[in-house]
C-alpha cells in the first residue's frame, strides 16, 4: 500500500508539472481582452502544484484527503476556464482535447491517491 501511495502522488505531481508547461507553451497568443482567463489558468495550475506538495507532506489522513479534494475542485475550475477558452475560440479543439487528457490524468491519479490514503 505504501508503494501505491508513492506512485499516485508522484504521478499527480508529474502530471501537474506537465500541465503547467503545456499552459505556458500553448497560451502565449491570448487576446488582451481575455488575459484575465490566462492569468487564472496559470495561477490555478500553480495552486494545483502547491496543493499536491502540501498533500504529500501532510501526515493527517483527513487533512491529506481534504487537500486532495481541493485538487479535484481546482481541476474543475481549470476545466471551466479551458472550456471558456474553447468557446471563445482562443484554443482549438486539438489543444482543448490535449488539455482535457492532461487534466483527466491528474484527476484519475488524485482519485487513486485518495483511495490509497484510505478515504475513497
Amino acid at each position: 500500500m505504501i508503494s501505491k501511495i508513492k506512485e499516485e502522488k508522484f504521478k499527480v505531481i508529474q502530471f501537474i508539472r506537465e500541465l503547467i508547461v503545456y499552459i505556458d507553451r500553448n497560451l502565449d497568443n491570448f487576446p488582451k481582452k481575455d488575459i484575465e482567463i490566462k492569468n487564472r489558468l496559470r495561477n490555478s495550475s500553480y495552486d494545483l502544484l502547491n496543493l499536491a506538495y502540501l498533500a504529500n507532506i501532510t501526515k493527517n489522513k483527513d487533512k491529506k484527503t481534504e487537500l486532495l479534494e481541493e485538487i479535484i475542485s481546482k481541476i474543475k475550475v481549470i476545466d471551466f476556464l479551458l472550456n471558456l477558452c474553447y468557446d471563445k475560440e482562443i484554443i482549438n479543439s486539438k489543444k482543448y482535447v490535449k488539455f482535457g487528457n492532461k487534466m483527466d490524468d491528474i484527476l484519475k491519479y488524485t482519485l487513486g491517491w485518495i483511495k490509497a490514503v484510505g478515504h475513497g
